[in-house]
């Protein structure tokens, strides 16, 4: 069986890449998304096992003691991590898995996972960011300010990614982190991974 490879999407709060990470799952039955353990409380309408996995800070700090993370970082004073088992069965089931996580957890990935893609989503404007966190009516306007401060330092390491996408328009965005995901899967050491019963076959004398 073939291997999963792993995607890495990271962006600053209300850039807006849970509704892009969420709308490429339901079109690819190859991808799927990590779901996070948290300590942070859930927003208004977020739900436990799906959009996080909401636990106390005793817990996680047990996990993180196990070695059960992939990956962990504290944002805005609120812990986060990534399930180091789950991630390795999708993959050997052969899916793509994408990990949507901050700068700091992409990092400690691409260290762990050297041939994993990292992709950074940022906002067309510090305006339309600042405006995207007004709309979703989650945060006072000192949470405001403070996101968009982090948002800047945020910003500050799209370098490290291996693609950029600016999601300005909704679609445009998602169609160009599709191809991403697909150049990937047709990269030649995927391939050979991927088609070595073929490739053997057809090179066969």
């Amino acid at each position: 069986m073939s291997k999963g490879k792993l995607f890495i999407i990271t962006a600053p709060s209300g850039a807006g890449k849970t509704t892009l990470v969420n709308e490429l799952v339901s079109q690819d039955e190859n991808l799927c998304v990590s779901i996070s353990h948290t300590t942070r409380p859930a927003r208004p309408g977020e739900n436990d096992s799906v959009d996080y996995h909401f636990i106390e800070k005793p817990e996680f700090m047990g996990m993180l003691s196990d070695g059960d993370f992939l990956e962990s970082a504290e944002v805005y004073g609120h812990h986060y991590g990534t399930s180091q088992l789950w991630v390795n069965e999708q993959l050997k089931q052969g899916l793509d898995v994408i990990l949507e996580i901050d700068w700091q957890g992409a990092a400690q990935i691409r260290n762990l996972f050297p041939n994993s893609c990292s992709i950074f989503i940022l906002p067309p404007s510090i305006e339309t960011l600042t405006k995207r966190l007004q709309e979703r009516a989650q945060d006072d306007s000192d949470t405001i300010e403070s996101r968009m401060q982090q948002a800047r330092s945020v910003i500050e390491h799209v370098a490290e990614a291996d693609y950029v996408v600016v999601n300005d328009d909704f679609e445009i965005a998602l169609q160009d982190i599709g191809a991403i995901i697909r150049t990937q899967r047709l990269g030649v050491t995927t391939q050979q991974e991927n088609l070595n019963q073929l490739l053997n076959s057809l090179t066969r004398g």
